[in-house]
This record gives structure tokens, C-alpha cells and sequence, in this order.
């Protein structure tokens, strides 16, 4: 019996192996994040982010420069510029960060010497004060006559009260309280002009210390209006209701935000 033998075929591969792609996403992504880094940076209040996005951004940079070295990546280019971007971001986070914290330092600077400014020292009234004021009142209490003298030269003066006869169609008059009228005024001793709008003036009166509301009618109410320029002063002229048993008066001027408010305790 014969035998055939078959000619045997040569294999072939079921698949020819391809080339590897080029891994390029370090490098890209090191440009993207190297890119918004150094555009942060040039926003000094930024500079947080500049120096979070520049560290990853150099990082990514440096990995695919590795790769690039390995073959596995073809973005030589991309790659560095990313790294070099993600350094500079970096440097101006730094420069960002030295700007805010001295703009910050020179605002908390200004601030403390605004409120360093802003206190006043007690001046007594010429002759030991007029009549209205506080027997053996302490050297930061202020009676009727005193002025409180502060040191850019502004001058607070708050004069005796006087009785006072709100008209019929008075506002901020009780039936049965008493009213009372006190003279402030406002010396500009200093080098610059003073806004008098935002000066306040307000009352307590009684030892319970209950509001004084202020009265306004035609004859008072009107308050503090335009500038006072140095060496001038102004006068204004405030009224308040009382309790009917009160002996004692309280009011309190505060000049505006850039200065500490000021007492006096009047005797009704």
C-alpha cells in the first residue's frame, strides 16, 4: 500500500506586528498645564495656582523628555517647551506671591496707622470748664466746654445743654420729656480739608442711659453739611428728648470712619 505524503505549507503568522505609537500625552499635557500656568502668573493674586500648574507642568515635561530618550515618545520639542514653561510659571508664582503679601502687609500697614491716628486727647475748656460740665470728672471724661483734640489737628467741641421748646410739629418729641439743645462744633486746626457730612452725633440721657432720640423741626435737625478747610470751623446745633427725671446727658461725636469717637457727660 502507498503512502502520499503532503507537502507541508510554510505558517504564517495570523498577524504582522505593527509599529508602537508614539506615547506624546506627557508632553502635550506638560505644554497645556506650562501654558495657563505662566498666564496665571502674570495675575500676582494668582499665584498659587501659577505655582501648582508650573510644578506639575515641569514634572510632565521632565517624564516625556524621559520617554523621548526611551523611543517612545517623537514631541522632543513639545515636551521641553512645556518643562521650560512650567519653570516659569513657577518664577512668577514666586514674584507673584513676594507682590501680594506686600500689598497686603503695606494695606494692614496703612490701616493700623488710620487707627493709631484716630484717637483724641481731652483739651479742657479755658477757666475749668463752662457751666453744664462734671464735678471731678477723670482725665477722659469731657464736660460741657472740653473739646477733644485729635492728632491731625481736628478739634471737637461739645458746648452746655440749653432747654429747648420743640414746635408743634416737631419729630422725635415725646409728650411730657424734656428737650434739649447742645452747640458741637468742629475746628480744622490740621493741613487738609475736612468732610463734615459724615460726623454723628448722638445721645443718652438718664443714669439707665436710654436713648435720646434727636428732634427735628424747623429751627434744628439739619446737622453737618460741606467741608471745613484749615483753619476754619463749623457749628451745628443738635436737639434731643429726654426723660423728665433725667440729670445727665450723654453725647457721643464721632468726626467719621477715620476717627474714634468722642463723650461728653452734661449735667441737664
Amino acid at each position: 500500500m502507498s503512502q502520499y505524503t503532503q507537502p507541508q505549507q510554510p505558517y504564517a503568522p495570523a498577524q504582522t506586528p505593527g509599529t508602537r505609537p508614539a506615547r506624546n500625552g506627557l508632553g502635550i499635557s506638560a505644554l497645556v498645564l506650562g501654558i495657563i500656568g505662566t498666564v496665571s502668573g502674570l495675575v500676582p493674586l494668582l499665584f498659587w495656582l501659577a505655582g501648582i500648574l508650573g510644578l506639575i507642568a515641569l514634572i510632565l515635561g521632565l517624564a516625556g523628555r524621559g520617554r523621548v530618550k526611551r523611543g517612545e515618545a517623537t514631541n522632543k520639542g513639545v515636551t521641553t517647551f512645556g518643562a521650560v514653561l512650567g519653570l516659569v510659571a513657577l518664577i512668577l508664582s514666586v514674584v507673584g506671591a513676594v507682590l501680594t503679601f506686600k500689598a497686603v502687609d503695606d494695606v494692614v500697614s496703612e490701616i493700623d496707622k488710620a487707627v493709631a491716628d484716630s484717637s483724641a486727647s481731652a483739651k479742657p475748656a479755658a477757666g475749668g470748664g463752662a457751666a453744664g460740665g462734671t464735678e471731678g470728672k477723670g482725665d477722659d471724661v469731657l464736660g460741657a466746654g472740653d473739646s477733644a483734640a485729635y492728632d491731625d489737628g481736628l478739634e471737637v467741641t461739645v458746648g452746655a445743654p440749653a432747654s429747648y421748646t420743640a414746635s408743634e410739629f416737631a419729630i422725635g418729641h415725646t409728650k411730657g420729656n424734656n428737650a434739649y439743645t447742645v452747640s458741637v462744633v468742629i475746628e480744622n486746626k490740621g493741613k487738609e480739608k475736612f468732610d463734615a457730612t459724615l460726623v454723628t452725633v448722638d445721645a443718652r440721657a438718664g443714669e439707665d442711659g436710654v436713648n435720646a432720640e434727636q428732634i427735628f423741626d424747623d429751627k434744628t435737625g439739619e446737622g453737618f453739611t460741606g467741608t471745613v478747610l484749615p483753619g476754619k470751623k463749623i457749628t451745628a446745633k443738635y436737639a434731643f428728648d429726654t426723660p423728665a427725671d433725667a440729670k445727665n446727658l450723654t453725647v457721643e461725636v464721632g468726626p467719621g470712619f477715620e476717627w474714634d469717637a468722642s463723650q461728653w457727660e452734661l449735667k441737664l
